[in-house]
């Protein structure tokens, strides 16, 4: 294993502060032959406009005019990552339709990159960037490396997914739901009302009830259709 593997593994298991994993997220990507990093995390909820950080070592020119001109809207490597796993290279094709904000990324010295996005069981998502000004990203390049930066990817992910998750209102554990409410609430997935439920778990029908409410609760939500949504969007109910 690389240092710098052995590295990023210590700070994601012996501390929970995001800054110093950040700085082994960045020394990893100079190991690879990458000057800078981008990491962006979303979670689920609320439905309407989920929340969503994101973390970089970018020009902070860049940044500040990526925020102003709401490039992240229209950034065609976000979109890709929404939809699709498989990590993506940019170039003047994938930029097509953003190229004012491809004109000025190269304009600050981010002309070349890659990147992989993730997602943790919670349903939190998550992309990893490398990008850097010189050398374009070759076929060769990319067989030698692109384990190590899948690699990366993922553990950068599970470890600031773990830290952030958090601060955004996204617990662990399932929200400490018990079996028997996830399983409550993924038969109220499917329509069944708490009499059907009752007779397809040999429960009764108050006690059904009782857990459809506790889970109501745990998920803070309004109603159970509210918490069926949650749950669902969170990877609970898989």
């Amino acid at each position: 294993m690389k240092n710098w593997q052995a590295d990023l593994l210590a700070a994601q298991e012996s501390v929970n502060c995001e800054k110093t994993l950040l700085k082994q997220i960045e020394l990893a990507a100079i190991a690879l032959g990458f000057e800078y990093y981008a990491y962006g995390l979303r979670v689920p909820l609320p439905l309407s406009n989920p929340k969503m950080v994101i973390l970089n070592n970018y020009p902070l020119a860049w940044q500040q005019r990526y925020m102003e001109q709401g490039y992240l809207r229209k950034d065609a490597t976000v979109q890709h990552g929404r939809s699709s796993q498989t990590p993506i290279v940019w170039s003047n094709q994938v930029f097509a339709s953003a190229t004012d904000l491809w004109d000025e990324a190269q304009s600050f010295g981010l002309r070349h990159g890659w990147a992989q996005s993730s997602c943790a069981a919670n349903g939190v998502g998550g992309m990893l960037t490398l990008a850097r000004s010189r050398g374009v990203i070759t076929a060769k390049e990319l067989h030698s490396k692109e384990l190590k930066m899948r690699w990366l990817v993922q553990t950068s992910h599970n470890a600031l997914a773990r830290i952030l998750s958090p601060k955004l209102g996204i617990g662990g554990g399932k929200l400490n739901l018990t079996q028997r409410e996830m399983e409550v609430l993924k038969w109220t997935a499917d329509g069944k009302t708490a009499g059907e439920i009752s007779e397809i778990l040999a429960l009764s029908e108050n006690t059904v009830n009782f857990h459809i409410k506790n889970a109501v609760a745990k998920m803070g939500a309004s109603n159970k259709t509210a918490a069926v949504v949650r749950a669902a969007m969170l990877g609970f109910l898989n």
